[in-house]
């Protein structure tokens, strides 16, 4: 063998041209996690409801107001204008939820899923594209929902001079607090569909957790609940747009969406666990 003739062995292979674009990359299974979003016949309504529910629940929220205007000096004091016209991120969560635990369980349903893990061997990088995917649409979609809610519902109070602008203190933050609230609790529900791989689980468990549990720890005694209600997820998320009335003790709002975040963390952890180790 002629060393100037031949090349060397320990040359690296070329990849061929045909496989060049092969790779799977993160970009790659998140434009693949878009159109299968966008798949789903219920995107669009879940979405829509969405809207729905945060703009009009505030809207209906401030009809209902005018006429039952607030009396006396402490009544006044402690009326929240910005809060009024979130009411509806409380509903919202529920639609934003459901959607993420579709996202997940729609494969298993339809036995999607071994061919998206046939492409994605290594799993993980799906749960992560379908996060990411999902976190941009639902927080895009409620914070326009959010901040038409915060507008129309402080046009109706002006007419009685009991609505605030953007500039007033809190509200930029509450505005944008309930869809960052709508977006970590939809990113629950992705959790919760990638654990469950059932629909009904992921979604019964999701609405156990944000409407069921808040109003069973009132029956506990005060001496337990008026310690235990801030720190369940709703309350604790909900104290970054205002919704955690009535807690005793109630978390400050970025310390309150941080936890309701850490629960989120948690249960993304476990989900990827279970993709990681638990075959489709």
């Amino acid at each position: 063998m002629n060393p100037m003739t031949e090349p060397a062995l320990s040359a690296t292979p070329v990849v061929p041209a045909y496989r060049a674009g092969q790779r799977v990359t993160l970009i790659r299974v998140m434009h693949s996690e878009w159109t299968k979003l966008w798949s789903l016949p219920s995107t669009l309504w879940l979405l829509l409801i969405t809207v729905v529910l945060v703009a009009g629940g505030g809207l209906l929220a401030a009809v209902l107001q005018l006429s039952s205007l607030p009396h006396g000096a402490a009544a006044v004091a402690a009326f929240n204008p910005t809060q009024l016209s979130q009411t509806g991120v409380g509903l919202a969560e529920l639609t934003a939820g459901a959607l993420g635990a579709l996202i997940m369980t729609g494969e298993y349903a339809t036995g999607q899923v071994r061919l998206t893990f046939t492409a994605v061997p290594r799993r993980l990088p799906v749960l992560w594209g379908k996060l990411a995917v999902f976190a941009g649409v639902i927080f895009s979609v409620s914070l326009v929902a959010s901040f038409i809610s915060f507008f129309l519902g402080q046009a109706l109070l002006n007419s009685q001079h009991l609505g605030v602008s953007i500039a007033a203190p809190g509200a930029l933050r509450s505005v944008i607090g309930a869809a960052l609230y709508v977006t970590v609790a939809g990113m629950i529900g992705v959790a919760l569909g990638a654990l469950f791989r059932n629909t009904a689980a992921g979604i019964a468990t999701f609405a156990g957790i944000f409407f069921v549990i808040p109003p069973l720890t009132q029956l506990l005694p005060a001496s337990i609940s008026d310690h235990l209600a801030q720190y369940l997820p709703s309350s604790a998320g909900e104290a970054v747009w205002g919704g955690g009335r009535g807690i005793t003790d109630a978390l400050s709002p970025w310390t309150g969406f941080a936890l309701l975040c850490a629960y989120a963390a948690v249960l993304i952890a476990a989900a990827a666990l279970r993709l990681r180790r638990v075959d489709a």
